[in-house]
């Protein structure tokens, strides 16, 4: 990727309405794995509440752009879409 496409993605990402979740929920995550998981201590409660509030803004934002059908298809098809 060239260094164009890089500062392309990464300012469409920043931009995202979902952004700051986004950056919440893999921080956390990335927390837990390095910190707990990888040390055998894991919770499954960790980050839950960051997860929640990221897929919440994401499903609102495909509602609104009429993409959340694909979600839906998926979810008819049995492939695993949440770890809830």
């Amino acid at each position: 990727m060239g260094k164009k496409e890089e500062e392309k993605k990464k300012s469409s990402i920043s931009t995202s309405p979902c952004a700051q979740l986004r950056s919440a929920y893999h921080q956390c995550f990335n927390k837990w794995y390095s910190e707990k998981f990888l040390k055998g201590e894991w919770d499954k409660e960790e980050c839950v509440t960051e997860w929640q509030k990221y897929k919440a803004c994401l499903s609102e934002h495909l509602e609104v752009k009429q993409l959340a059908r694909f979600l839906e298809e998926e979810a008819d098809s049995g492939f695993p879409i949440s770890a809830e």
